[in-house]
């Protein structure tokens, strides 16, 4: 009788307490696989690594999705603008989810995200956010941001069933730009779309100069960049643009570099731009901000101004994609 009442504790502790949460973090069972080209979950938890603080947290997605929104995007932005991030936000953290088969973060194990921007996707605490957005703005922020992501509760984007790598930025200037131009892979639904929304950005247009001297300490004396100003050349020249009109290739003293390159070693705020000299200095003139591939930023509080809502923002700004459910409904 004894062994039999302890068989029954022992069964019914199994069932209070493992199987939710192998349910809850995924570790058993058809909830959260794919199944058809839908995901499915309710109540999925993300495993946020916060890289301010060096340590691995779980929480619930959506949860994790009002966090990201709000540090990525301003909160004064139309409501189906940041309808459009969130349900991009949740499409790339889905992505890297190993509940649904994603690879997590190599070098965190247990990870699937990092708060890092530079890593991931930007996150921010609702601490955090009542320093950056003050008192007196919290409450009406927030609530903003928790319709937007209640408003698109589960949604991702997909593309032939799976979902997608749903990278976005800033301020496309002009064009998008295509993952083929940006990262030399293609994904078809990464292509070069006009963009003619993001005017009005801060970040839409912008001006570097440097000394000759400053360029070498920048690029390398291997780059020669003082002794072809000597010589009365030109001392920088754009080579080949890519098909949005980036900069593919470019010449600086005697080096050609790409404009990745340059973007990074100059800190330019894209690869759009031109290049002349001016008094002994060398200005960069660049258009947009970010890597350009993607979701617009800018871009889609514009077209969400003139009526456009997240759908629609989405299947613009990503060729030939669907919205689709987590949960499969």
């Amino acid at each position: 009788m004894k062994k039999m009442l302890a068989l029954t504790i022992l069964l019914v502790l199994v069932a209070v307490i493992v199987v939710p949460v192998a349910v809850l973090y995924g570790l058993g069972g058809p909830e959260g696989k794919k199944a058809g080209g839908v995901f499915r979950g309710e109540d999925v938890q993300i495993r946020v690594y916060l890289h301010d603080q060096d340590r691995i947290v779980a929480m619930n997605l959506e949860d994790y999705v009002k966090g990201m929104v709000a540090a990525e995007m301003p909160a004064e932005f139309d409501l189906e603008a940041l309808k459009a991030q969130a349900v991009a936000g949740r499409t790339y953290a889905v992505k890297q989810m190993v509940h649904f088969g994603g690879p997590g973060l190599p070098d965190r194990p247990g990870a699937d995200v990092s708060t890092d921007p530079r890593q991931n996707q930007a996150w921010l605490s609702t601490l955090q956010l009542r320093e950056r957005w003050g008192p007196f703005n919290f409450d009406r922020y927030w609530a903003k941001i928790t319709q937007a992501v209640d408003g698109t509760r589960g949604l991702i984007v997909t593309y032939n069933g799976e979902a997608i790598n749903a990278v976005f930025h800033s301020t496309s200037g002009e064009r998008t730009a295509s993952a083929k131009e940006v990262w030399g892979y293609d994904f078809p639904y990464l292509q070069s779309v006009v963009c003619n929304w993001d005017k009005k950005s801060p970040r839409y247009s912008d001006s570097k100069e440097y000394t000759f001297a400053e360029l070498e300490q920048r690029l390398g004396t291997e780059a020669g960049v003082v002794a072809a100003a000597q010589g009365g050349g030109a001392v920088a020249q754009v080579l080949a643009r890519t098909e949005s009109g980036r900069v593919d290739k470019a010449k600086v003293g005697s080096k050609t570099f790409t404009g990745f390159d340059l973007r990074q070693k100059l800190e330019l705020r894209s690869t759009n731009f031109t290049v002349e000299t001016q008094g002994g200095k060398l200005v960069f003139k660049t258009t947009g901000y970010g890597h350009g591939a993607g979701l617009c930023q800018y871009g889609a509080n514009g077209l969400a101004k003139e009526g456009r809502d997240f759908r629609a923002i989405l299947t613009y700004y990503y060729t030939g994609v669907q919205i689709a459910s987590i949960h499969g409904t």
